[in-house]
């Protein structure tokens, strides 16, 4: 399992799953796959974003400043998250309709409707920036950024953003990249 599905799906003892099943009207396996389906293409805006210029400094800039852990500590605190996520997705995204793609894609996935998962993607962004942020607490993002060892950071983004596995996040972002100037997406 992908290692922030991993922290969304443990997060307040299954917690914020039971609550997105809740809010959207799905059981909790749904909500899962869903959560599944839609993190993927987030991943890659992070990805994208991150591999241009200023795009992980402003990253990490919205990772500690932002309260985005609140939705994970407290599950209740997402039937608010719709705002903060339509930003997040207009910044990893970048327009609606990229984001009626997404929830088709999920859709066809999942078999859940695309209006559901339309809804439920600024909640699934708000749950990722949490996800990240909590990953960036426990490894103390903080005390790495002073320090200036931003290899610590790029270790502890690294996993989240190697796509395939192989142990290198450079041919997936470079990916990312390639596939927006050619366009790819």
């Amino acid at each position: 399992m992908n290692p922030l599905l991993e922290t969304i799906m443990g997060a307040a003892g299954g917690g914020v799953l039971q609550q997105v099943a809740g809010q959207f009207g799905l059981n909790e396996s749904q909500a899962q796959s869903a959560i599944s389906a839609l993190l993927p293409a987030l991943t890659g805006g992070v990805q994208q974003n991150v591999s241009q210029e200023g795009g992980l400094e402003s990253l990490l800039g919205a990772l500690t400043g932002g309260n985005h852990q609140q939705y994970l500590d407290d599950p209740s605190t997402l039937s608010g998250a719709t705002q903060d996520g339509n930003s997040i997705l207009g910044h990893l995204l970048g327009s609606k309709d990229v984001s009626r793609q997404v929830a088709a894609q999920a859709a066809e996935q999942t078999g859940i409707g695309s209006d559901v998962l339309k809804q439920m993607l600024p909640i699934v962004a708000s749950l990722a920036m949490g996800a990240l942020a909590k990953q960036s607490t426990s490894n103390n993002l903080a005390g790495m950024l002073q320090g200036g060892q931003s290899s610590g950071v790029m270790g502890m983004l690294g996993s989240f953003l190697d796509q395939n596995k192989d142990g290198s996040m450079v041919d997936d972002v470079l990916k990312g990249v390639a596939g927006k100037l050619f366009g790819g997406r």
